[in-house]
């Protein structure tokens, strides 16, 4: 009983240490007074200023945008990858799932600047292109990573079996192989668009001047003092995220539980 007790107490604790500050900056966003210290009353009024606020929309329109084509990029360009390497030979599929783990391991300040750098040495101009091909070069790897393992559990004879019946390869593909890795593929996309939306050193790294996303945005503003519309925007994209994984989970879980005589 006390074993329990303690086991529920510790969980209690570490959602507290993990979910205490996102609650505050969502009390935040509706505190009518811009001062964290007191309660000024309920209020829209940061919600409908953000709205209003040409910077923060720029900057919000550039995230999603990037986040977006980069983890699409991302997820074509990796799951094509991922499909070639399991036709390798085990040695340099090995050596290749080796290279691919390096961006992972690498700290994000290194990545950031040899990115910039490289773009510097090919003359190439930072701004909205370059922060882009920035994200979907360290997106890569987090799809590898989650298709991979999908394509190892696939069986290889019902695609040679429809081949063998007449399928055109790209036919089989998507009739056979596509519906089984489409979990992995999901969660690479969607483990993209949340590092992509997130990051902020590659970013700060690779972008020209006139070109901000949030992470940048919020740094600016932190030097100045963060205003409360951004308290607004962070409670907006947190609910976002957090309504889209519901979604993504039930949708898993209701697909587990069909049985098969209930889909018969």
């Amino acid at each position: 009983m006390v074993k329990k007790i303690g086991k529920n107490v510790y969980l209690a604790l570490i959602l507290i240490f993990l979910y205490a500050p996102i609650a505050t900056l969502v009390v935040l966003s509706f505190n009518a007074s811009k001062s964290r210290a007191k309660w000024g009353g309920f209020t829209f009024e940061w919600y409908a200023k953000m709205f209003a606020n040409e910077d923060i929309m720029s900057a919000l329109v550039n995230t999603l945008v990037i986040a977006f084509v980069s983890a699409l990029v991302a997820t074509v360009v990796g799951t094509m990858a991922c499909i070639a390497m399991n036709r390798m030979k085990k040695l340099p599929r090995t050596i290749l799932m080796g290279i691919t783990n390096i961006p992972m391991l690498n700290a994000d300040i290194v990545t950031g600047i040899s990115l910039m750098l490289l773009f510097i040495a090919l003359k190439f101009s930072l701004g909205f292109v370059s922060v882009l091909f920035a994200h979907i070069t360290f997106n890569l790897p987090y799809v590898v990573l989650s298709v991979m393992p999908k394509i190892r559990q696939t069986n290889k004879n019902t695609y040679e079996a429809a081949l063998d019946l007449g399928a055109s390869h790209f036919y089989a593909f998507r009739k056979v192989i596509f519906p089984d890795i489409f979990p992995g593929i999901l969660s690479g996309f969607l483990m993209a668009f949340t590092m992509s939306l997130d990051d902020f050193v590659i970013t700060h790294f690779t972008k020209g001047p006139g070109v901000d996303t949030l992470s940048t945005k919020i740094y600016t503003e932190v030097r100045k003092g963060i205003k409360p519309e951004m308290y607004a925007l962070s409670t907006l994209l947190f609910m976002s995220v957090l309504i889209l994984l519901i979604i993504v989970n039930r949708r898993s879980a209701g697909k587990k539980d069909i049985s098969p005589e209930t889909s018969k």
